[in-house]
């Protein structure tokens, strides 16, 4: 089998697994490409079909730049059994392998062509997480150093990855990723009942956060060390969302992840949670804005309002609940509050919050015309906040 055609493969579950802030855009239904990368690049036409084909996600970087990313593995096959994945010990299918030369080349000749700019690269388990993590690091060290690939990279790490592993992941890549999948031993264990919640998932972000710490950034790629995520499965297990998001909290600020990510548990054929029905998509927008809430507002654990049974109401955004509960009849006045007091009112995000203190040195804000003058969203804001101790004029909702 071709490498585009590996791609192609390995392409069809790719969506299962977060990496950036994606989107994929399918392209018009075209004849197949039969480009030949040695001699041209390919008509736009092409380039978008195969981008289809390929699976390539137009990812939002964090400067806000969006690249066409390829995310693929170095191999489909995989010794652990994990209840929910595709890719899962056992199951039937064609199982897809590149060395990491051949990997790093096909991509280089799609690099070049223009089809991609940046690469999330992660793997099954093949004789043990350490020498998995080992052609990782191979793979990433050859575009980096032989093929000279100076373009956006992203790093799985395997679990029970080792800290000089790690450590030579961080020189190569802009961002790694370490699943813990579920938010504790007990709850990993009815998912994925090969791997140690603590030792072989959670110390590897400890780990990474720990050479951040206490070794010189430029050591890492480009002069700075690479962010870390993570990603927990939603709803096939029975965790409730206090469970998910005290670990998220810890997360954030212990060991300072750029973000949680969240996917919505979908059955997958020929495998133990086959029978189960699929995660509540409203379920995981709740629970990613309230990351947020951790990682960009101040908010803690206590702060939300959540249910006896320890989830979150789906009927509500988090933020505007504890508004309701804590504002109504305490708002706050723009032209005094600290920064972290404007972050707590529904509709002023860190840019408006900042776009706030700025004006004031200004003058002092009287209406909320003088709010939209600055770009501050005024709509969900009026019932919480004064100005220049007056309460915007606002109607009330009917339910």
């Amino acid at each position: 089998m071709d490498s585009i055609l590996k791609f192609e493969h390995l392409a069809q579950n790719a969506t299962l697994e977060p990496a950036e802030e994606t989107s994929f855009k399918p392209a018009p239904q075209l004849p197949p490409c039969g480009i030949n990368f040695e001699d041209q690049s390919p008509h736009p036409s092409q380039k978008s079909n195969l981008q289809r084909d390929l699976g390539v996600h137009h990812a939002k970087m964090p400067g806000g730049k969006t690249i066409p990313l390829l995310k693929t593995m170095l191999t489909s096959a995989c010794e652990r059994n994990c209840y929910y994945c595709p890719f899962r010990a056992g199951r039937s299918g064609r199982r897809v392998t590149f060395k990491p030369e051949e990997l790093a080349k096909s991509f280089m000749d799609l690099y070049r062509a223009g089809v991609v700019e940046g690469l999330f690269l992660s793997s099954g388990i093949i004789k043990g997480s350490v020498a998995t993590q080992e052609r990782l690091n191979i793979t990433a060290e050859i575009l980096r150093k032989k093929h000279k690939f100076s373009g956006y990279m992203h790093l799985k790490v395997m679990p029970g990855a080792e800290k000089d592993q790690l450590r030579q992941a961080m020189r190569f890549a802009n961002r790694l990723s370490v699943n813990l999948e579920a938010p504790n031993d007990k709850r990993l264990a009815q998912l994925a009942p090969k791997k140690v919640f603590l030792e072989e998932l959670v110390r590897p972000l400890q780990m990474i956060e720990e050479i951040r710490q206490n070794e010189p950034g430029h050591l890492g790629w480009n002069g700075r060390w690479p962010s870390t995520t993570t990603q927990f499965v939603v709803g096939a297990v029975g965790e409730t969302d206090l469970e998910l998001l005290s670990t998220s909290e810890y997360l954030y600020k212990q060991v300072r992840i750029a973000r949680a990510y969240y996917s919505s548990f979908r059955p997958v054929a020929d495998t133990p949670l086959e029978h189960l029905p699929p995660s509540n998509r409203l379920r995981e927008h709740r629970l990613y804005q309230t990351s947020f809430l951790f990682r960009d507002y101040g908010f803690d654990l206590e702060d939300l309002p959540f249910t006896q049974e320890g989830n979150l109401p789906l009927e509500i955004d988090p933020k505007l609940a504890w508004a309701q509960s804590h504002l109504q009849d305490n708002p706050v006045e723009l032209n005094r509050a600290e920064r972290l007091e404007l972050l707590r009112v529904p509709g002023i995000g860190p840019l408006g919050a900042d776009s706030i203190l700025t004006a004031r040195r200004l003058g002092t804000l009287r209406d909320v015309d003088d709010l939209r003058y600055i770009g501050v969203q005024t709509k969900r804001l009026k019932p919480f906040v004064l100005l220049d101790g007056k309460r915007p004029t606002y109607q009330l909702s009917l339910w």
